[in-house]
């Protein structure tokens, strides 16, 4: 069999598409979705840069926020969920939750997922009235099934994750369980399409 990474797609609508085109396709994609770790933890490195004002960077603080979760004993999708819920910062300045949630959403849990989305909303209970808006926000979601455990995620590993003098394990100890956690999509509907 030809080599078909030798090889591009010859057609010029995706209508116009066979088989063939699509085997060259998937044997492109695969080496690339299995690059992902490295673009998330090279868009974690990235956020090294930028305090926003904060008394950490905006890694430092993901990477407290990971920390305490760690120590904390939740499990390890819990911690990188933990160590990446404000990823989506670089691209998402105005909807930085709901980049993050969509990043790990095809790797994670659905309660993950919310809490990952959600959590801005949560935060701002303990910040909204200083910046004009309504603390009380998350109630909207008051009786939801993941309430609880956003407004735990909130409280126990994004609030208290600011703190510059609090150990901090460094992101390579992360690595490990990133490069695991985006290993193999469990929620993408183009999972079936994956070679096994």
């Amino acid at each position: 069999m030809e080599n078909l990474l030798a090889r591009r797609a010859t057609f010029k609508t995706i209508k116009e598409s066979n088989k063939t085109d699509w085997d060259i396709i998937i044997a492109h994609h695969m080496p690339f979705a299995a690059q992902l770790p490295d673009r998330v933890l090279a868009q974690l490195r990235m956020l090294g840069g930028d305090g926003g004002g904060y008394a950490v960077n905006r890694l430092h603080h993901l990477l407290l926020s990971a920390t305490l979760a760690h120590k904390g004993g939740e499990d390890e999708e819990y911690v990188v969920c933990a160590l990446l819920h404000d990823v989506g910062d670089l691209l998402g300045s105005w909807n930085h939750p709901e980049v993050s949630a969509a990043i790990l959403k095809p790797f994670v849990s659905e309660a993950n997922h919310w809490m990952v989305e959600k959590h801005g909303i949560f935060q701002g209970h303990n910040f909204f009235q200083h910046i004009n808006m309504d603390r009380n926000m998350r109630e909207q979601f008051r009786g939801y099934p993941h309430f609880e455990r956003t407004a735990r995620f909130v409280d126990l590993y994004d609030n208290p994750a600011f703190d510059a003098g609090m150990e901090c394990l460094p992101l390579e100890f992360f690595e490990p369980m990133v490069r695991r956690l985006f290993s193999q999509p469990k929620n993408s509907m183009y999972k079936a399409s994956i070679p096994q």
